[in-house]
């Protein structure tokens, strides 16, 4: 399974980042309500698919995944059962709960590679079992069950005796290291999912999850990269070949998610001081965590979104924060990005 998120179209450490970087925001604060309604309009079609405008036109369970996140957190049962019946049609694999990861609008066979992608459906199984609890549906409650049990059963594997969550079913085991995307791990998701489909594994994924993270950080700005190879040797971690060794469109959710869960780690400050503004430059999208390179262009507004929400979670009390609208977004992934933010902002630490 390919990176979904492309690396496409100045250097010291700030003093005070998260200050910068909250002040860097919008001064009159988006509307939820209208940012949810922007975002159905756009990125969600009629049939309930969820379309990454960004990456020509494609879904994925990552988006399907998103969609039925906010439209449980926006109260907006009809949208949540359109995009989930598509979803089940289109996208269920038959061997399991777990589903196909991409849809290619077009292409003679549009689900053509049936691996799964383990944040997809985490995502999914979360935004059920928030579903089952908002709306009493227990049909709902039954599917998240279902996939939180196939997620531990066809997507964990013990190395050094730490339990890791593999990215998908296939491809990511290696005879002397396996491939990890420390953005895949889905922390506030796992309290929930932990009550459907109990066992201890939740809590060390979440535990060692958040050490591999605090471990896997690399260059001058100790950010981890999109993927990483956890080698089967102590201690063994580094970039994964043969992604390019950034810290980018992927790890930017890995403050999202640890935030979100209420899970204090250094990464997140890393994560508010690269991307707090630079003597009136905009941050770059990415670093390469080897050579120290960065971006020629700017971050997109959803990428800045998750900054300001790592600097004001990074601050004693926390500062207040102010978040991009969807329509600043230039794509799906931003308006995405900004959206979560949002809610993560909302329920931090409430999982």
């Amino acid at each position: 399974m390919p990176a979904r998120r492309r690396p496409v179209p100045r250097r010291s450490l700030l003093l005070g980042a998260p200050a910068a970087l909250l002040a860097a925001g919008n001064q009159a604060a988006a509307d939820p309500a209208a940012d949810w309604a922007a975002y159905r309009a756009r990125y969600i079609a009629a049939e309930g698919r969820v379309i990454d405008t960004g990456n020509g036109g494609i879904s994925h369970t990552e988006g399907q995944g998103c969609g039925l996140l906010f439209a449980e957190y926006f109260d907006d049962p009809a949208t949540f059962d359109r995009i989930l019946d598509w979803t089940a049609r289109t996208l269920a694999r038959p061997e399991d709960a777990l589903h196909a990861w991409r849809y290619r609008p077009g292409d003679r066979k549009p689900v053509s590679d049936t691996n799964n992608a383990t944040d997809g459906d985490l995502l999914i199984a979360w935004a059920l079992a928030r579903a089952a609890r908002r709306w009493g549906a227990p049909d709902h409650g039954r599917a998240a069950a279902g996939i939180a049990r196939d997620v531990l059963r066809l997507l964990t594997i013990r190395v050094n005796g730490n339990l890791l969550l593999l990215p998908g079913v296939a491809g990511f085991v290696r005879p002397t290291a396996v491939v990890v995307n420390p953005s895949y791990y889905v922390f506030p998701a796992f309290p929930l999912l932990a009550t459907l489909a109990p066992s201890p594994a939740w809590i060390e994924l979440r535990l060692q999850g958040r050490q591999l993270i605090a471990d896997g950080r690399f260059g001058r700005w100790m950010l981890p990269p999109d993927w990483l190879l956890v080698g089967r040797g102590p201690g063994d971690l580094a970039p994964a070949p043969p992604w390019p060794p950034l810290c980018s469109y992927d790890a930017i959710r890995v403050p999202l998610y640890l935030g979100w869960a209420g899970i204090a780690a250094p990464v997140i400050g890393a994560f508010a001081a690269f991307y707090a503004p630079r003597d009136g430059r905009p941050p770059p999208a990415w670093v390469n965590v080897e050579t120290e390179a960065e971006a020629s262009y700017a971050a997109p507004s959803g990428m800045l979104a998750v900054a300001r929400l790592a600097a004001a979670i990074g601050t004693m009390p926390p500062l207040p924060i102010d978040l991009p609208s969807v329509a600043e977004a230039p794509d799906y992934y931003s308006a995405t990005l900004t959206l979560l933010a949002r809610i993560a902002w909302q329920e931090r630490g409430a999982a």
